[in-house]
């Protein structure tokens, strides 16, 4: 509580502030005693059950879900969230399910490559028609396919690529100086949608990324798994040039560039370096691609604690996670259900937890809590992009964003990881509280992932609103140094986007416990402070933040 004096020295106002803090306390203790081990079981158990079916956007298993989610919110007492003054927020989708007809092959002269799909390519429709039929389209290298004014790098240098493909080079450019795309760190233009966006804008006909495990962060099969079952977007209001989306692995990319003569490293070499220009590889493209296009609802689920400060409950804090997942794909080890425990369910329950907590205390936070179920983050973020542009509150009045997304499972940690450390000045909150818990905050251990720009976050960054996502940490009490890295990692090829994603109940989630913990005074802090955080000077986000509300 905030006690305002114009003087001092009186004993009996001291005294008074104490007692009042002092009491205060136990209502936060109260609180947290709401953050259980099995809470979060129950609510992950629900969530992720086979009875959800992978929870695909627009799916009975989705909808199940959602009711689930929406009931919890109305038992916890938050009131509803969503602009139409309901707990959903409807969200106008397509379902496009490629039918296994496709065809892609390279032509040089006389020979052809016929890659198999699946194997060596996963290939999908750029624009929402059933039915895609292009004949010799030309091929062009263009590096990493980035323009990027700030950083004088433009791989395109002018070149009309319409009605080209265009084979393109996945992650930022590694030039060896930190001043360039974050040094080691990975910026949006090394994310793959933005790879699809800019060929798009640039008029191509189709845009094929290169995989490798290093520079995507995870291995051929979940670019297997992720693209070759239903994929979910936003309904299109404008129609795009780019026919075909595709990915193909390094060894057809190496197959590609032999054919026109060419190793695929000396084409890597090129672009690593600013003057790099598109290379023609004197090579055409033939594919053919029939979908079934389907126009589905999915839908954010929205409740709000409505903030106790005449004027800051106006302004709002944000709390998300994703509720989708990939639904029901390809037989693994004889599992079709793609389950999600991890990714998402967990999220899930921890803000219906967060909820349950926040709502118990005696008096609410001076700012409004807004706590989101997000749809479609699987499919390219669009259940938060949808509610980016459409919130409860305006940007300029949403303080900050807490997203979580794949908690961790496997006991305390000694540390916090913050994605996107030294964006903006939520670093030093997180600080504040982690060392009153004896952790330290560290960086995150692979920026070369650009994890910032692959979960919910990234929508409210992008209208200007600062985001906080706290991971896994990686130094395990009790464990030798590097366990949690191989740990991580481990799970990463195993499970992650995988069938094997389901609920265990030998878990560890008194790390996570203590992580929920830190997330709940951190929002207090947030919503009880005067002021608003901000995005650190420099910041690609900073620009839009201070335009917001002009």
């Amino acid at each position: 509580m905030n006690i305002k004096i114009g003087y001092r020295g009186n004993i009996k106002v001291i005294l008074f502030s104490v007692i009042l803090t002092s009491c205060a306390q136990p209502n936060v203790d109260k609180a947290l005693d709401k953050i259980t081990d099995q809470g979060l079981r129950n609510h992950i158990i629900r969530i992720s059950d086979d009875i959800t079916a992978g929870r695909a956007p627009g799916s009975e298993g989705s909808i199940i879900a959602q009711r689930y989610i929406a009931d919890q919110m109305k038992q916890t007492g938050l009131k509803p969230g969503s602009e139409d003054s309901g707990f959903y927020q409807r969200i106008d989708m397509v379902k496009i399910v490629v039918e296994p007809t496709m065809k892609l092959n390279f032509v040089c002269n006389n020979d052809i490559i016929e890659p198999v799909y699946y194997t060596d390519y996963i290939i999908f429709p750029g624009t929402q028609k059933e039915h895609i039929s292009i004949e010799e389209a030309g091929l062009l290298f263009v590096g990493y396919g980035i323009q990027a004014p700030e950083y004088s790098w433009d791989d395109f240098k002018g070149v009309d690529v319409s009605g080209k493909f265009l084979l393109i080079m996945n992650n930022d450019p590694d030039t060896g100086d930190v001043d360039f795309f974050s040094g080691q760190g990975r910026t949006y233009y090394g994310r793959w949608s933005y790879k699809y966006e800019q060929a798009a804008r640039m008029g191509a006909l189709g845009a094929i990324i290169i995989h490798t495990t290093p520079s995507a962060g995870y291995p051929w099969q979940v670019v297997q798994t992720s693209w070759s079952g239903p994929q979910f977007e936003l309904m299109q209001q404008e129609e795009s040039n780019l026919a075909c989306k595709a990915w193909v692995t390094d060894t057809i990319a190496s197959q590609i560039a032999e054919m026109a003569g060419y190793k695929l490293s000396d084409l890597l070499n090129m672009a690593q370096k600013p003057d790099f220009k598109p290379v023609s590889l004197n090579i055409t493209v033939n594919c053919n691609i029939n979908s079934k296009i389907e126009q589905i609802t999915g839908a954010n689920i929205a409740g709000l604690l409505p903030g106790s400060d005449p004027e800051l409950c106006n302004q709002a804090i944000v709390v998300t996670a994703h509720h989708d997942h990939l639904g029901i794909g390809k037989v693994i080890n004889g599992d079709s259900i793609y389950n999600g425990a991890v990714d998402n369910a967990s999220g899930v329950a921890s803000i219906l937890t967060l909820a349950e907590a926040f709502s118990s205390l005696k008096k609410a936070p001076r700012r409004t809590l807004v706590f989101v179920a997000v749809d479609g983050e699987e499919s390219g973020l669009l259940g938060s992009e949808y509610f980016a542009q459409h919130p409860t509150f305006p940007a300029e009045m949403i303080a900050a964003n807490v997203n979580i997304d794949f908690v961790n499972i496997w006991g305390k940690t000694q540390d916090v990881v913050i994605i996107g450390y030294g964006k903006s000045t939520l670093d030093e909150i997180v600080r504040k509280y982690a060392e009153k818990q004896g952790r330290i905050v560290v960086p995150d251990a692979t920026p070369e992932l650009g994890m910032f720009y692959r979960s919910d976050q990234y929508s409210f960054a992008k209208i200007g609103v600062p985001g906080l996502y706290i991971s896994t940490g990686l130094g395990f009490i009790g464990k030798p140094a590097g366990w949690g890295k191989e740990t991580t990692d481990n799970w990463i090829r195993t499970h992650y986007h995988q069938p094997s994603d389901e609920y265990d109940p030998n878990w560890d989630l008194s790390g996570h416990i203590e992580d929920m913990e830190l997330l709940f005074h951190v929002i207090l802090d947030l919503a009880n402070r005067d002021d608003m955080p901000e995005w650190l000077p420099g910041d690609e986000f900073e620009k839009i933040r201070q335009g917001l509300g002009n």
